[in-house]
């Protein structure tokens, strides 16, 4: 798959590639003049699917990765992770979808990073699915993660996770769509490396829960809505935000977890058997606390319009617009407008020579 992008604005040097409003510059004189564009194949991916039989049960695997760099791989194009996990009875171990997130709502956009307002995480867990088929319950621990901003403290701290976090989710499938509701418990925590016993150090609870569904329209339409709220779950969110910050003062910092909430918003609408639009709206707003730096990220905005045309199903081709906002903690506003063309031919191991 290759994307080419078009920015008008001037994006983040590392982030020309996708569309992530917590990392759009509210200061844009600080990355250069308007406009850039980027072809780019890090969307592209490859994977295997597997199934034997174990006993008297079949046990599945999945190894998916695609080259799409993050964290200290941010704007280069190299091997990233997506899936890698083994399933067997009601038994999933590995990396895959958190079992606090809903992958059906995310929409059928083209950018590759998605709406930044709806729960995304692959995650390493251990999971146990006790009731399967139109309802499914799930249970899981999963690998935690606690993004800590030290604000104006002027220690230099860290998230220090001292226990898995426990997911759970129950859905609801028919013919008109489906149903979510997902929830998790976590302890967030930081310390300070390099002082004594690492302190100052604590943790706080962190929870949160995620409501999703889709609705079948028309023939082949979809309306897609989720809302999820928490505090310190930012972790577990498509873009924005942190888990944990200061909300005292240089004394005594008192970090607490950030509340969040994420919106999304999109409809889905086949013109015919080869055109297909996607339209919508998503956000991500965090309640900043008291002692977090003027430029923290407080709210993120993303929306998008496309049109796609997919004329059998080892092709696609469309061109998308993407608009996103960043609201910085001082009010300060940042703006990355861009145009998509995308072109994705598609493969399995029946097509090789």
């Amino acid at each position: 798959m290759v994307d080419y992008v078009q920015a008008f604005d001037r994006p983040n040097p590392d982030w020309v590639g996708a569309l992530r409003p917590s990392r759009i510059p509210t200061n844009a004189s600080s990355v250069g003049s308007d406009g850039q564009a980027t072809l780019s194949v890090r969307q592209s991916r490859l994977g295997v699917n597997a199934s034997t039989m174990a006993g008297d049960s079949e046990l599945t695997t999945k190894f998916e990765f695609d080259m799409y760099g993050v964290g200290p791989d941010e704007g280069q194009t190299t091997i990233r992770l997506r899936h890698a996990y083994g399933e067997w009875k009601s038994i999933l171990a590995g990396q895959t979808n958190s079992v606090f997130m809903d992958g059906d709502v995310f929409p059928n956009v083209i950018d590759y990073w998605g709406p930044s307002g709806m729960v995304f995480l692959r995650n390493p867990q251990i999971r146990w699915t006790p009731v399967q088929g139109d309802q499914t319950v799930a249970v899981a621990i999963e690998t935690p993660g606690s993004g800590v901003d030290n604000g104006l403290d002027p220690n230099t701290t860290a998230g220090d996770n001292e226990y898995p976090d426990l997911t759970a989710h129950f859905r609801q499938v028919g013919d008109w769509g489906h149903f979510q509701v997902a929830g998790i418990l976590r302890q967030v925590g930081y310390d300070t490396p390099g002082a004594p016993d690492g302190s100052p150090d604590d943790s706080e609870l962190g929870w949160g829960v995620n409501l999703t569904t889709t609705i079948n329209l028309l023939e082949k339409d979809r309306l897609i809505l989720g809302v999820v709220h928490g505090d310190g779950i930012s972790n577990y969110m498509n873009d924005g935000g942190v888990d944990m910050a200061p909300d005292g003062n240089a004394i005594d910092p008192d970090y607490q977890v950030v509340p969040l909430t994420g919106l999304i918003s999109y409809y889905e609408h086949a013109w015919n058997d080869r055109y297909s639009s996607a339209i919508g709206y998503s956000s991500t707003e965090i309640d900043n606390t008291d002692f977090q730096g003027p430029d923290a990220f407080n709210k993120g905005e993303y929306a998008s319009t496309n049109l796609l045309y997919t004329p059998n199903d080892k092709v696609m081709m469309g061109v998308e617009y993407l608009f996103g906002k960043r609201t910085a903690n001082d009010g300060d506003k940042g703006y990355d407008r861009r145009v998509q063309f995308s072109v994705k031919y598609s493969f399995s191991s029946g097509n090789l020579l």
